[in-house]
């Protein structure tokens, strides 16, 4: 390995300076600090799993200064090994820094070692502490591939809990709800330390359950936490704010007198815990203003204000009450504040435009209407457009002399942008500036009010606040909206106005005389003319001004914000925090304010949170020196103050992805998230604003950053929008999700081509030539279970082919070669190698450096081919040899990886291949053999066989929708909602934009219910094409277009569709199964051959037929089936359905593209962007599916299916009994422990009844099915002595007949043979079952907990020794 720093004196052969070079490198050794022995003892315990860990807290001086001296030796033994030392020292080194929160430096030895240790991922250390830097560098995407993989190697690790909190709240950012409320209920279980306190992590779940829009179990949540003793008064205040806010909005939660009235109770009580809470004080306001309390709306609104930056929603609310007590001077002056706080706040734009059109001036209504228009998540273009077409016509019919003469109610859109702000409403609290002190006005100042009863105070005049205007809406102002405003000085008070320039008058004409340029006259263009020059030269006469008083030409925007325009500036200094140093990771938001993208919706403004809106917890506020939850987290330095925390317009860019830089600041009484409301709709009931939760001491109370509540980031779905006066976008205005580079690589070091023969799994198991007596199988302590099929597929990738760009070129270098991006790759059949090949160099002699501890590599060996008596014995060897009795003596394999893409891409003309097809005249046809090996050839992602009724005479009527409601009328159908479309397209809500997300909602009905939606659905469609009939042909192709048109541009039409209608009951759907029966035996719902028949019990759906009814557009989304397991589709008919297919080496392909749409691969609801795939080069089969065709599905074959007419289906999955179809099913099992999902075929349970019940010829089916039995047994072996050991009895539960395997109820992985059963609910006969590690999580000692046997090892062993390769079968058949 070359030298990691050389001397360029050397290389040059300068002997005199060869002599200074080493000279001084003999005052480096003499400078170089060493390390005695009980130091060296100490660092050898020290690893990345003390970041956040109290311990590091309780010696944190003393252990610093010994970290530091270690970092500054390790560099020094580095630097004079030229690096050729263990790669541990490396790892070492990236522990050290780390918990010193160098995290460059962290990073850039994680990549060393990453680079030189081929078996990294055997370090659960490693791999969470680079998960760890990841995280603080919000490069979410690989944090979450770091700590799964951290999760997959070792479950029992000792930092889980704090594993699983940011594991739950990343993907609560991603708007992955599901796995995000997985992940913290798997904290909340655990009873160990981490940076939440169960509160605070209830707090969560409670968020999770509201943001699913499950308010009742939301409203137990929270009202169960508020239960909890000694509550911390942060949690408290933030549930009591979500809690009156949710009952404010959400219709569901009671009448509107008591919801109201409950919402005020609460958010009083809120503003006792926490009186600072600017968003609590505007919730409050809101409701006031609900119910007509207007003087208390405005004293809240005001105190949101004081109490918490100037926000656009605040500003747009208080315009509202303005408006709504008839005081439109003061309301337009407040709507101007929330569009110059934010410029794309639609909300404000379009109550603004309401409020100049009722006061008869529908130029300047125009002006806003199209503002509002440019919002992106502006979700009534349509009607604004329509309106802003009949203003203009209006406005062109009005005679010009009648326009000059009537005097306007209100300043137009230009004047009023120069307008100062009410003096009552902008003082706040803390502002730093001294200026800023010496004009907050007194409370007792605003003037005196105007108007009878209600009425507000008005506005100050603006003499009164033309000096000192320095708040924050002030000063993020910027030029006047329109065209001829761009010339508006700063202070306009102050400025004497030259008497050339064109007054409001003036412009207001010139603004008309250009609308209506075509159709002027020759005097009125020449006056056109000279209005146009005289504002030309009005416009170069205000920038001259600008830049001689300001040094800088202030942004101008023409004709307000446009989605191009660049948002004036008012962000918080940045951070010293250090950025990442290498390329493949894109740059880290700054820790400055939060960063909201501008999607925003009505009433919504980058500066707000929605109450859907993720409570995140910042990466700089998680602890890095961790404390009990009752203390302090550290402050850090890149914490900005409180002021400079809160979220401004303009203070984010959106990424090139459209991700969204993270936001990694925290605000005090966070930003706010509801915003201005109109007058004329109700408020959208589904998102409250929350504050993330941490913890706070003395120490800390006195740094702004270290405030007890933090900003929160809206991790809500965008595309939802809500009315008018909703405080509840949807948009993800600070949504900060995983940064895409381009230049990311998620293939592996060493990519191996998948084949349906995997010669690395024929090697694992027993070389080329087979499975040899003496093949051995390395057994190493791990601390966590591995699973008994986890080496069938897995490869680590050899990093002797990854040459690192970047080395530690100096002590503190930090330039980091490649990351180590955990990368994945499905392909399967890797050794779980126990060489790590890392080269070794003996240390200096005069160093006393140790290497940590860690569990020493047994000896003790067991060939795949040995009796289940000498796999036991080497299990109990394994245990004696200084191993502890307690750990799960298996191998750990590589966790599994995404697999490449298939190499060479196909040429683009290869991209839509015919589909194989096959057509039947007879019934010998479906019997002939070769029929079955075409469709399982893994060369044949899709078979459809053609005509397969008529030749087997099925009578599919029994299948039709008139049978199956005469059979059972009442039986239950689920029904998706869903958005009709064309097949090819996928649009959002509002027709507006495409995307990946294909959304529906459910419901459930009954068969009868939902043949009469089927029904009139069809007599709707017919009653349409006799009325287009009547029509032209030219008329009908102009309304075909319009059709298409209108639906891609507005929004679209909903279906309901009918699917997962179990039809297994064979009392009630006797007649149409025993129809399936004629089907050839490998289609089949149940034969001998069919992997699925051999699980013992029925899985919904897989081994058992379920039924689609359909009306057109009706669409099945985008999946693999279960555990890659093949499937057999029959369409009943009468109507054609459109299928998409792409081959199963393409499914990393697909779920990368999921992950880039922020879209789970596994439980997502996805429709492809043809283009995307096409662009990538994935090849798609595309083919219609007409009535009696079966289209047989591969083994995972990636699919999804739109109906094109009135159709119903049947269909179900298929297991060959083949070693490629065993592989992937036990792929996907492994992958879907990675990624934390159920796997709804137990793979372990199934390769036990197979051996049981089958012969296996096929060599390699064998291999991998008695290596899963053998990892079985000594897992079993390796629990059971651990029981032993810790004094624990099992107890004797026999397995009953058709009895479903059993899965975890907490992590949801299979549970085989020893079942971890709570003690209640045994006592009760409900075994609510939990894996070993969940057991332990709860209770180290498995107090609570009774452990039942299913099989005696005896029989297991039985099994396992007459479990033999059968000679193979010389004829075929079907």
């Amino acid at each position: 390995m070359k030298s990691c720093r050389v001397s360029l004196a050397a290389a040059a052969g300068d002997e005199e300076k060869k002599m200074a070079a080493g000279k001084a490198s003999e005052r480096e050794e003499e400078d170089a600090p060493r390390l005695n022995a009980q130091e060296s003892d100490t660092l050898a315990r020290i690893d990345s799993s003390l970041f956040g860990d109290q311990r590091l807290h309780e010696d944190g001086a003393s252990l610093k200064a010994l970290l530091i001296k270690a970092v500054r030796c390790y560099e020094s033994v580095i630097q004079k090994s030229e690096g050729k030392v263990d790669p541990e020292f490396f790892c070492q080194l990236g522990h050290f820094n780390l918990l010193l929160e160098e995290y460059s430096k962290a990073l850039s030895a994680y990549q060393r070692y990453y680079s030189l240790q081929s078996d990294y991922w055997k370090n659960a250390a490693f791999l969470y502490g680079l998960g760890m830097v990841y995280f603080h560098y919000n490069a979410f995407q690989w944090a979450i591939k770091a700590f799964q993989e951290v999760l997959y190697i070792e479950p029992g690790f000792s930092r889980a809990k704090e594993i699983h909190l940011r594991l739950g709240l990343m993907f609560k950012v991603n708007t992955d709800y599901e796995s995000s409320l997985k992940h913290f209920q798997l904290a909340l279980i655990d009873s160990n330390q981490c940076t939440l306190s169960k509160a605070e992590i209830q707090f969560h779940i409670a968020h999770l359950y509201e943001i699913q829009k499950r308010y009742r179990t939301a409203k137990e949540a929270y009202e169960s936490l508020l239960q909890t003793e000694n509550l911390p008064a942060q949690v408290k205040a933030a549930t009591l704010q979500q809690l009156g806010w949710m009952h404010h909005t959400v219709e569901q939660l009671g009448d509107k007198a008591n919801k109201d009235s409950y919402a005020i109770q609460c958010l009083q009580k809120s503003l006792e815990a926490d009186p600072n809470s600017g968003q609590s004080w505007y919730f409050l306001g809101r409701c006031y203003s609900s119910i007509g309390k207007v003087q208390d709306a405005f004293i809240s609104y005001r105190q949101s204000i004081d109490k918490s930056e100037a926000s656009a929603d605040t500003w747009c609310s208080i315009g509202v009450l303005y408006q709504q007590q008839n005081q439109p001077m003061d309301a337009l002056q407040a709507y101007i504040c929330a569009v110059q706080l934010d410029h794309s706040h639609a909300a404000a734009w379009m109550d603004l435009g309401t409020l100049y059109e009722s006061c008869n001036q529908p130029q300047d209504a125009i002006k806003c209407y199209i503002n509002a228009t440019r919002s992106k998540t502006c979700t009534n273009t349509a009607a604004l457009a329509a309106r802003i077409k009949y203003l203009q016509a209006q406005f062109c019919n009005l005679q010009h002399n009648s326009l000059q003469s009537k005097s306007k109610m209100l300043p137009s859109i230009e004047e009023a942008w120069s307008l100062p702000i009410p003096a009552e409403l902008t003082s706040r609290q803390g502002v730093q500036s001294a200026g800023m002190q010496a004009c907050k006005p007194h409370p007792g100042s605003s003037g005196a009010s105007h108007g009878s009863g209600q009425s507000l105070p008005p506005h100050m005049s603006a003499l009164d606040q033309a000096e000192g205007q320095t708040s924050p809406a002030k000063r993020k102002r910027t030029a006047s909206p329109a065209k001829s405003s761009e010339s508006w000085s700063n202070n306009p008070a102050q400025t004497q106005t030259p008497n050339w320039y064109l007054s409001p008058q003036k412009l207001q004409l010139l603004e008309q005389l250009r609308v209506n340029r075509a159709a002027l006259k020759p005097a009125q263009l020449q006056m056109l003319e000279q209005l146009e020059a005289q504002l030309s030269a009005m416009n170069l006469h205000q920038q001259q001004m600008r830049n001689s008083s300001s040094g800088q030409i202030r942004p101008s925007l023409t004709n307000g914000p446009s989605a191009e325009s660049s948002l004036p500036a008012h962000t918080a200094p940045r951070s010293p925090a250090l950025r990442p140093p290498w390329p493949f990771l894109p740059s880290p938001a700054p820790r400055t304010a939060p960063q909201p993208s501008p999607s925003v919706g009505n009433n919504h403004t980058p500066g707000s949170r929605s109450n859907r809106d993720v409570p995140y917890l910042q990466p700089n506020t998680l602890p890095h020196k961790c404390t009990s939850p009752g203390e302090a987290w550290k402050s850090q330095q890149h914490l900005n103050s409180s002021q400079g925390l809160q979220k401004s317009p303009g203070s984010q860019s959106a990424c090139p992805n459209g991700d969204r830089h993270l936001s990694s600041s925290a605000s005090a009484d966070g930003s706010h998230n509801q915003v201005g409301h109109s007058s004329t709709t109700p408020s959208d009931p589904s998102e409250p604003a929350v504050n993330h939760l941490s913890s706070s001491s003395p120490s800390s109370a006195s740094s702004p950053a270290s405030s007890s509540l933090h900003t929160a980031t809206s991790g809500a779905p965008t595309g939802t929008a809500p009315t008018k006066e909703s405080a509840a976008t949807q948009g993800n205005a600070s949504t900060a999700t995983n940064h895409h580079s381009p230049h990311c690589s998620l293939t592996p070091a060493s990519p191996t081509a998948r084949s349906a023969d995997n010669p690395q799994l024929s090697a694992l198991l027993g070389g080329k030539d087979g499975l040899a007596a003496s093949s051995m199988v390395n057994h190493v302590h791990s601390s966590g279970v591995s699973s008994p099929v986890s080496a069938l597929f897995t490869t680590s990738p050899s990093p002797r082919s990854i040459e690192p760009t970047g080395s530690l070129n100096e002590p503190g270098s930090a330039t980091p070669g490649p990351p180590p991006t955990v990368t994945v790759n499905g392909s399967g059949g890797g050794a779980c190698s126990e060489d790590s090949r890392s080269p070794l160099k003996a240390e200096p002699p005069e160093l006393c450096i140790r290497a940590p501890h860690r569990p020493a590599h047994s000896s003790s060996t067991v060939s795949i081919y040995p009796t289940s008596a000498d796999v036991l014995k080497a299990c109990r060897n394994l245990g004696k040899n200084g191993l502890s009795s307690s750990s799960i003596l298996l191998n750990k394999c590589p966790p599994p990886r995404l697999p490449p893409p298939p190499s060479p891409p196909l040429p683009k003309d290869k991209l839509n291949p015919p589909t194989p097809s096959i057509y039947l005249e007879n019934k010998r046809d479906a019997f002939f053999p070769p029929l079955h090996q075409f469709c399982t050839n893994p060369s044949n992602p899709v078979t459809v066989i053609r005509g397969l009724a008529g030749a087997l005479k099925l009578d599919l009527g029994l299948f039709s929708t008139k049978t199956l409601v005469e059979a059972n009328p009442e039986h239950l159908v689920e029904v998706r909602t869903q958005l009709c479309q064309p097949a090819d397209e996928n649009w959002d809500a509002s027709g507006t934009r495409k995307q990946w997300r294909c959304e529906s909602s459910r419901s459930y009905t009954t068969i009868a219910k939902f043949a009469q939606y089927q029904a009139a659905s069809f007599q709707e469609s017919l009653r349409e094409e006799n009325e287009k009939k009547g029509q032209k042909e030219l008329s009908n192709e102009m309304t075909s277009s319009d059709s298409v048109s209108s639906r891609r541009k507005g929004p679209l039409k909903q279906i309901k569709f009918g699917t997962n209608i179990d039809v297994s009951d064979e009392k009630k759907w006797k007649l149409q199964l025993q129809e399936l029966s004629k089907l050839p035996a490998f289609a089949r719902v149940v034969s001998a051959g069919n992997l699925l028949s051999h699980v013992g019990y029925s899985i919904l759906g897989m081994n058992t037929v379920q039924l689609f009814m359909k009306v057109p557009g009706s669409r099945t989304p985008g999946h693999q089936k279960h555990n890659n397991f093949c499937a057999v589709n029959i369409n009943i008919g009468p109507g054609d359905c459109e299928w998409f297919a792409v081959p199963e080496p393409y499914w990393g392909v697909m779920s990368e593209f999921c992950e880039k749409n922020n879209i789970n691969f596994l439980k997502g609801s996805w429709w492809p962007n043809l283009e995307d795939l096409y662009e990538s080069n994935v090849p798609v089969y595309r083919f219609i599916q007409r009535p009696g065709d079966l289209v047989w599905l591969n083994t995972g074959t990636v699919h999804w299916v739109q109906a094109i007419g009135w159709c119903n289906n049947i269909s179900w999955n298929v297991g060959p009994l083949t070693a490629y179809q065993y592989k992937l099913a036990v792929e996907r099992y492994e992958w879907n422990k990675l990624q934390s999902v159920k796997s709804v075929v137990p793979m372990v349970h199934l390769s036990w009844n197979m051996a049981r019940n089958i012969k296996v010829s096929d060599h390699k089916l064998f291999e991998m099915i008695k290596f899963c039995l053998l990892r079985t047994l000594k897992q079993c072996q390796s629990i059971k002595e651990a029981l032993v050991a810790a004094g624990k009895e099992t107890i004797w539960h026999r397995r009953s007949r058709d009895e479903p395997a059993h899965y975890c109820t907490i992590c949801e992985v299979e549970v085989f043979n020893l079942l971890f059963v709570t003690s209640d609910s045994y006592s009760r006969k409900s075994c609510v079952v939990h894996c070993q590690d969940c057991a332990r999580k709860g209770s180290g000692d498995l107090d609570g907990f009774v452990v039942l046997e299913q099989f005696k090892m005896e029989d297991l062993m039985h099994i396992y020794d007459q479990f033999s390769l059968a000679p193979a079968l010389h004829s075929s058949s079907s």
